[in-house]
């Protein structure tokens, strides 16, 4: 909630519903995932976040702001989880699709990380990481970086010889990497309720597809939010 560029904004609506419900309604679609868990901080601003999710029945776990990585371990410990799906709270129109595929290719490769992030391909506001817990504790025994701890999984990305990776690539319909479908500034909100208002009355889990298709139809759209700088990976 208290995003320096966009405060609140996994609460702004679209639709009538909140943008985290709208990233809640998709991840439920994935078949693959057991179960969903909100993992924010103990800051008294998150109390929205808890009492939101709670409200549709998504457990929550709070833990530290900065130091994320300890928050999302705590959180599979908390609910036993063995692989962590990660996804951030800005991505309310992700392809539950991609999200699959990427947890598929983690359960059927040897491998430590499975993305599709490391190698930019997708949208931006694509994003999948999946890793074992286990994986995870270990690269956290291994570094205090402040910038490793509050970047999750760059440690492990950092470190291949170490924890080995998979990367999804997109095929050539859907590589865009330098669209942005994240929400991180007012004009990223601009573009998604346009979106989201277009697509959701049709197919309220509209793919990434759907979503290139209707800007291909709609060049001017991408003008909306063209000049917003993404952070980029860390």
């Amino acid at each position: 909630m208290t995003s320096s560029r966009l405060p609140g904004k996994v609460l702004m609506p679209a639709m009538g519903k909140p943008m985290l419900e709208h990233l809640i309604d998709r991840l439920s679609r994935v078949l693959s995932i057991d179960k969903i868990v909100v993992a924010t901080t103990i800051n008294d601003s998150d109390q929205a976040i808890v009492d939101f999710s709670q409200a549709l029945g998504v457990p929550v776990f709070r833990g530290s702001e900065n130091d994320v990585m300890a928050r999302v371990i705590g959180a599979g410990e908390f609910f036993d989880a063995d692989v962590v799906v990660e996804i951030t709270g800005d991505c309310p129109i992700i392809d539950p699709d991609i999200v699959e595929q990427v947890i598929r290719m983690h359960a059927y490769h040897d491998t430590s990380y499975v993305s599709n992030v490391q190698v930019r391909s997708y949208p931006d506001g694509m994003d999948v990481q999946v890793f074992s817990l286990e994986m995870l504790m270990q690269s956290a025994a291994m570094t205090r970086d402040e910038l490793d701890r509050e970047h999750v999984s760059l440690h492990i990305r950092n470190n291949p010889e170490i924890f080995s990776h998979v990367h999804l690539v997109a095929p050539p319909s859907l590589h865009y990497p330098e669209l942005g479908l994240t929400l991180d500034e007012v004009d990223d909100y601009k573009l998604l309720v346009k979106i989201i208002e277009e697509l959701a009355p049709i197919d309220p889990l509209f793919s990434c597809q759907d979503v290139l298709s209707l800007l291909a139809r709609n060049p001017d759209w991408i003008r909306i939010n063209k000049n917003v700088i993404r952070k980029g990976d860390v």
